[in-house]
Formats: structure tokens, C-alpha cells, sequence
């Protein structure tokens, strides 16, 4: 009599089917922490940019002249790459009292993250011209548009 040894064809084929869909998941879960993980620091670093300009600003009594290069020679900011989205930038609030940190080319799920609630340090926030009170309306791809207005 004649033995055989060996993995069959379909066993092969199971193992392989299951490291796949064992893989595809992995790489989900990876890719959803790291996006979190993104979206977490840009928050810190917006909280940061809101603290430092406030504490620069704040003893003239209004936020005339305030712009991310003015921040950035002033030493209150770092670098003017955008924490998050495509452009951005620090501008002085209409009333002058308060200014504004406007994010431009945010992709939807960044803009998702952002509009759950106004952040603490935040006054208000606006979604693609809404105030986030009213709704959130972020759209599909990377064209939202994000104001925290900081008092």
C-alpha cells in the first residue's frame, strides 16, 4: 500500500484565504489608529497655537496683526506647515477681540473629528461657512473648510 503525505490543494488554498482576511484587518485597525493618532495631535497643536497666541496677544487687547508669520517671528509657533488639512491660516477676529484659526483642504473624516464638538479652548467653530451649532456639514474629499474663532 501506498501512503500519501501532505497538505491537500483546498487546505492550502483555506490557510491562505484566512492569513488574508487576518492581514486585511490588521491593516485596517493600523491605518484607524494612525488616523486617530493624527487627529489627536493636531488638536493638541492647535490648542497649543491658540494658548501661545493669546499669551502673546492678549496684553495689547485685541489681535490686530496677528498671521501665522507674525507668529512664527514672534516664536509663538514653530513652522508654517498647517497641523492639519492643506492650507491655513491665523487671522484677526471681525470685532478684533478675537481671532480666528482657519484650516482650508480638510479631508472629510479629519473634518468629521473636528466637528463632534467645539474644543474647550475654542469660542466657536465653523464648518464650511456653518457655525457648528447649527450642523455640521462636512463634504466628501479634501475640500472642507474649518474656523475656530478663540476669544
Amino acid at each position: 500500500m501506498k501512503s500519501e503525505s501532505g497538505r491537500s490543494l483546498i487546505e492550502i488554498i483555506g490557510v491562505l484565504a484566512i492569513t488574508a482576511v487576518m492581514t486585511a484587518s490588521a491593516i485596517g485597525i493600523y491605518n484607524s489608529i494612525r488616523h486617530n493618532q493624527k487627529n489627536t495631535i493636531a488638536s493638541a497643536e492647535l490648542r497649543e497655537l491658540a494658548k501661545n497666541t493669546k499669551l502673546l496677544m492678549e496684553m495689547r487687547g485685541d489681535y490686530t496683526g496677528v498671521s501665522v508669520d507674525y507668529l512664527i517671528k514672534a516664536g509663538a509657533l514653530k513652522s508654517d506647515k498647517a497641523p492639519i488639512g492643506q492650507k491655513w491660516s491665523v487671522d484677526v477676529g471681525s470685532d478684533v477681540k478675537t481671532f480666528e484659526i482657519n484650516l482650508r483642504g480638510v479631508s472629510r473624516s479629519e473634518c468629521e473629528f473636528f466637528a463632534t464638538a467645539v474644543p474647550t479652548w475654542a469660542y466657536d467653530m465653523i464648518v464650511n461657512g456653518h457655525r457648528l451649532e447649527d450642523s455640521a456639514h462636512c463634504f466628501a474629499g479634501d475640500d472642507n473648510d474649518i474656523s475656530f474663532v478663540v476669544q
